[in-house]
This record gives structure tokens, sequence and C-alpha cells, in this order.
């Protein structure tokens, strides 16, 4: 079975693809390598020993996605990674965010129903949540006003997934609504590699350990915390990715009970930005300079998930203790390191 991934060269959708390709599927990944880089192609063979399909064009442009649909029509399934994705940077480019992340969804849709792919996975966030009023968040919690232009991209793309999928019973959608993905897969061969200065926070952390960047910034001390840093669900990235694995699969075999589903994807524990530093360095034994700055725009207080659906109904549960994730993601760090 062929699964198409778009942005499958990217953080998340390299290790799904590595999932993937472990669990037999054939992969074809479409990327323009915008905020990723070929050579993860290599990391993905020598961890499978598989070289996924590869081409590279914008999914924005709309002729080259369905040329690529006309030319691929045994796909079974789609993912789709492919978006701009730094809440700060949406606040500062609000156009972009727009233009990119609605097209490509909507250039994929299109040829999804026009070649008949029946089974779309959605990479959707904890944002379109908001800052909610009651923790942890459930698939039922509202849905409020994003606080950033990613946000609301994330939004906008589940009502056009719902809206679609109401007049399009030969297409089935589940959005997977990530909290925090962090770390790097065990060999360390594939991992978290933001181009430019990282806007996540556990590279930042580890390029601040490997004595690449000067200190870390923490984005206030004055949220309505226990120690007054922002809270947030992390997730290992394998965890993340073994769930797409499982909605592809729930797909294909048709035990989805709607034809558009949501799933929170998280850990259901809210660790604070001070307690991941402190995590870290219990974890490898290695201490990070860091700095209290200003909050940042866009960034909300508190959020972590309520996972008992994609538990009891999609059958996934993360299972990656966070140390263990911490220490793969230095591992990851320092094996860049070597490689530059």
């Amino acid at each position: 079975m062929k699964i198409f991934v778009t942005g499958g060269t990217g953080y998340i959708g390299s290790h799904t693809v590595v999932e993937l390709q472990q669990e037999g599927f054939e992969v074809i990944i479409v990327d323009n390598l915008f905020n990723s880089d070929l050579g993860v192609l290599d990391g993905i063979e020598r961890i499978t020993g598989t070289r996924p399909g590869f081409e590279c064009f914008d999914l924005t442009d709309a002729p080259a996605t369905r040329d690529f649909f006309s030319r691929h029509r045994d796909i079974g399934a789609i993912i789709h990674f492919a978006a701009l994705k730094a809440v700060g940077e949406s606040v500062e480019k609000p156009l972009e965010y727009y233009a990119n992340n609605l097209n490509s969804l909507m250039n994929v849709l299109s040829g999804a129903r026009e070649f008949r792919v029946p089974g779309l996975v959605f990479s959707s966030s904890c944002t379109v949540y908001g800052q909610a009023a009651v923790l942890p968040v459930t698939e039922s919690t509202p849905r409020r006003e994003a606080e950033s232009p990613y946000g609301n991209t994330k939004m906008m793309c589940e009502d056009i997934l719902r809206d679609v999928a109401r007049v399009e019973p030969g297409l089935n959608v589940i959005a997977l609504r990530y909290f925090n993905p962090i770390g790097a897969h065990p060999s360390a061969l594939i991992g978290e590699l933001p181009l430019g200065v990282p806007n996540n926070l556990i590279p930042f952390l580890t390029q601040v350990a490997a004595g690449i960047r000067d200190e870390l910034s923490v984005f206030g001390d004055d949220y309505d915390t226990p120690d007054g840093s922002a809270i947030r669900d992390y997730i290992d990235v394998v965890d993340l990715a073994r769930a797409h694995v499982i909605a592809i699969r729930r797909l294909l075999e048709g035990k989805n009970e709607r034809n558009h589903e949501y799933f929170n994807i998280g850990t259901g524990r809210g660790l604070s930005v001070l307690e991941i530093i402190r995590a870290f360095e219990r974890a490898t034994g290695v201490k990070v300079r860091y700095r209290i700055t200003p909050r940042r725009p866009g960034d909300i207080e508190k959020v972590w998930a309520d996972t008992t659906w994609a538990n009891e109904v999609l059958g996934w549960k993360a299972s990656v203790p966070i140390e263990e994730t911490l220490r793969n993601a230095w591992k990851w760090q320092q094996h860049v390191g070597r490689e530059r």
C-alpha cells in the first residue's frame, strides 16, 4: 500500500515515514525543502533499509500537485504535514501562513477527490483550543479564537476538512491534534533540525547545551502556573509518529466510526518550561544556561491533553518517558554536531 506523505522530510514527517516503512507501507514524499534537508532521506534509509520515494515541489502549486496525483494513481492514503508552523513567525507573517497552509491543503484535497484517494490523516494542533477554560482538554472542548495566525490556519484547515468530508462520502479524514512533539529517533539518525534559529524549545535548549548558542530564553515567568513559566504537554516524536500509522490503518480497515474524526495526541501530563530544563539536566548531566525574558506574542499560558479518546478508540497511547525523550534529543544534537 502506497502512502503519500506531504512534508515528509520534516521533523514529524520523517519519523512517521520511518514508522510507516517499518510497518511495511510504501511511502512517497513531497516536500519543498523549505525547512528541511534532503539528507534526511539518508537517515530514513539507514534506519529502515529502504529509501522512500521523493519529489521536490511546492504543494501550493496546483498544476504540479495535480500532475503528481495523475502520475501516482495507486495512492491508498495521505498524511498531510506540509505547513509553516512557527507561532511567533506567524504573528509577523500572517499572509504567508494563510497562503501556504490553506492552499497546500486545498490542492491536496482536490487531488484526493479527483483521483479517488479514500483516506487522509491531517496534522492538526492543540492550538485550536486556544487558552481553554478547563484543563485538561478533551476532543469535545470548545475551540477558541486562535492566539496566532498559525493556530488559526489549523482551525480553518479542520473546518475545510469537515466540510469536504460531509459532501465526499468516499473521503475519510482523521485530524490528529498534536500537543508538543519533542525528542528524536533513538538511533540519532533523524531528529529536529530547523534551518536557522530554532523556534521550538528543545532544539534551542540542546544548542545551548552544546555551546552553539549562549543562552535559552524562557518567555515569561509570570504566568499563573506553579513556577510562572508556561506549561505544555510534551510528547515523544516517535510516539506521535506511531499514532499516524494507527490512524492510517484505522482508515484503510474501515474502523472509523464517522468519515471525519478528531483525536488528541499527547501524554496527558503538563510540564512547565523550567521543569523541562531541569529534566534535561537530570537526564543528561548537562547544565543549561537560561534567562527569563518577556512573554512571546501568540503563546498561551498552559495546556495539556485528556487522551482517553485516543487511548480507547484509536488504540494509541504515549509510552516514552520524558527523560528518555530528552536523552534522545541530546544524542541527536551530538550526532548533528559531529556531522557538521
